[in-house]
């Protein structure tokens, strides 16, 4: 049962969209701005506390432009170029040599890696270890999966991760959203959250909305 009120809700996410539009209903910024969760929690000891980390998919998709490359094998390569989807093949991957700089310059032109399933084992061994290390080890893609919703799903999935500090903060959607959409997103989003906490709602401190430029909204 969420705790957050559903008019604070509504509100702030009125606000934030309104925020970053002008009254003719036209986007103020040139780029489309992200909207972020950002959490505050207590009663929390890093150093004791049993650290979790969960991934969940949100009912509508948050990073739209969310760069996805696929690593493909000769199926997947025709399907992703008729698709118009970034693909790099094996023989591509072979040219950077392992190099370090190479590897982690493809890893930065791209926010988000697919590879057929046929390839995953080999890629380490071709690429070293950059790729993993730089936290961008490719997804396995199968035979005869549906590529473009498959993506859809890495654009629609957050994930929370306590590390070291008790705040934390992940993109729930932008503001080209329908307030609906958004207000789905970020109520799945803190249920989510909530269920991955030792004490549930005990352990939120805070929780705001934020466009990329606009205001922070509290919601709880």
């Amino acid at each position: 049962m969420s705790k957050i009120n559903a008019t604070v809700l509504q509100e702030a996410v009125q606000a934030i969209i309104d925020g970053s539009h002008k009254k003719s209903g036209k986007a103020i910024r040139k780029f489309p701005e992200s909207v972020d969760l950002q959490v505050n929690l207590k009663n929390y000891d890093t150093q004791k506390d049993k650290r979790f980390s969960g991934t969940v998919k949100l009912p509508r998709i948050a990073r739209p432009r969310f760069k996805v490359c696929i690593i493909a094998d000769a199926a997947h390569a025709d399907a992703a170029q008729k698709l118009g989807i970034p693909m790099k093949t094996v023989d591509d991957l072979k040219k950077l040599n392992k190099n370090k700089k190479l590897v982690k310059k493809m890893c930065q032109e791209h926010d988000a890696f697919l590879a057929s399933d046929s390839l995953i084992k080999t890629i380490p061994r071709i690429v070293g270890p950059h790729m993993n290390r730089a936290g961008k080890f490719p997804s396995a893609l199968s035979s005869g999966e549906d590529i473009m919703a498959k993506i859809n799903e890495i654009r629609s999935t957050i994930k929370f991760q306590l590390k070291k500090v008790l705040c934390m903060g992940c993109c729930v959607g932008h503001v080209e959203m329908s307030p609906d959409d958004l207000k789905l997103n970020v109520t799945l989003a803190i249920n989510f959250l909530v269920s991955l906490l030792k004490k549930n709602w005990q352990n939120l401190k805070s929780v705001h909305i934020k466009s990329t430029m606009g205001k922070s909204q509290r919601i709880f």
